[in-house]
């Protein structure tokens, strides 16, 4: 690939006899058919998508399939974040048992991040295990959610708190895709773009603060470029950690805050998960700062560029009328990632440089939290 004009790539996700490729660049759907064929052979495969990637992508999908010797049908749900629940699950499994699901069928996530999470999971359960693959169409999807085999549903008491890990048999990013990721959507996954510069990579997140401008407005080379190192980056951390007992949770930069935003707001439209990702990396590096761990030039950095290309930064309207840190330390109490009673924090020492601490006075993260409400 041409590091300066990169218009595909390929990514290897080494977990030994569950290890895959993520091929990234434009035109993948229509090759699709034969990708999958390389790696499976000809298989039956169940298309799940959801009704706003259904219309637009399912057709083109299953010629691609059917020109490679596979044979299939789609199954479209709701789109939206409340399909990662319970009862779509059981809807799901319920229609691939129905339809003749064997332990040989291949299911295909087509969609964002929730489409990707539920079939993920459908396909961890059902017959004990069917393989499956993941075709992400959004930007946060393809750098994050598709990649490294986390699967999960929501429940009324957190985020992905019912779940497993499971990987897929193959990740096909096309980047033609972000096409028709509406401008909200494509900013929202670029905060988890900028969340691997800020984990792990400066010099990523210095090259983001020249290029984010042009990726987010289209640019087919940024995009390819800031998918690959996003995706090499998560790789190298799943190969380390796959169920992430230990480095693998440096990937949540941000995210203890970002849920406890998202339950707080209904896991509604009113605030999607880069939104809340984005505000709380800003968070994250802000408590860093007061904490005298981060200079605070980082964190008005990280600030600055959020501001830049558009993304938020301050906590939205609350639906109910404010907001309250201890409500919001409630909602972080719940996290999975929770151990003895103690939020878990991803902090950082500066741009680039984020590690994991349980370590944290309550008090001091609801002054800070009180502090965004008041500017809200």
């Amino acid at each position: 690939m041409n590091e300066q004009n990169p218009s595909s790539a390929k990514v290897r996700v080494d977990l030994d006899a569950r290890s895959y490729d993520i091929e990234i660049g434009p035109g993948l759907i229509a090759r699709a058919g034969t990708l999958i064929a390389e790696r499976l052979g000809e298989r039956q495969m169940v298309i799940v998508t959801d009704s706003n990637v259904g219309p637009l992508y399912a057709e083109a999908l299953q010629e691609s399939l059917g020109a490679a010797g596979h044979g299939g049908r789609t199954i479209q749900i709701d789109a939206g974040e409340q399909s990662k629940s319970f009862a779509y699950l059981e809807g799901l499994l319920d229609d691939l048992l129905e339809e003749g699901l064997e332990r040989g069928t291949v299911l295909i996530a087509l969609g964002g991040g929730v489409i990707g999470d539920l079939t993920g999971f459908a396909a961890s359960i059902a017959l004990r295990g069917v393989e499956f693959v993941q075709i992400p169409t959004t930007l946060l999807a393809q750098v994050d959610s598709s990649v490294g085999g986390k699967t999960a549903i929501n429940s009324p008491h957190g985020k992905n708190l019912i779940g497993s890990f499971y990987q897929p048999r193959l990740v096909i990013a096309d980047t033609d895709t972000l096409r028709t990721l509406p401008p909200r959507e494509m900013l929202a996954g670029y905060a988890e773009v900028v969340k691997y510069g800020l984990l792990g990579d400066a010099g990523f997140f210095a090259w983001l603060e020249d290029n984010g401008t042009a990726l987010v407005a289209g640019d087919p080379s940024a995009q390819t470029r800031a998918i690959m190192r996003s995706c090499e980056m998560k790789a190298e951390i799943v190969n380390q950690d796959e169920r992430e007992t230990g480095r693998r949770a440096l990937l949540n930069l941000g995210h203890t805050f970002a849920h406890a935003l998202e339950a707080e707001t209904g896991f509604g439209e009113g605030l999607l998960h880069g939104e809340a990702v984005a505000i709380g990396m800003i968070l994250a590096f802000e408590l860093s700062a007061q904490l005298g761990l981060c200079p605070g030039e980082d964190a008005a950095r990280v600030r600055a560029h959020f501001e830049a290309v558009g993304l938020p930064t301050t906590f939205p309207s609350h639906p109910g009328g404010g907001w309250n840190s201890a409500t919001l330390l409630d909602h972080m109490r719940r996290d999975k990632k929770v151990q003895a009673g103690k939020i878990t924090f991803i902090l950082t020492h500066g741009i680039g440089d984020a590690f994991i601490t349980n370590d944290v006075d309550p008090t001091q993260v609801a002054a800070l939290l009180d502090g965004q409400a008041a500017a809200a």
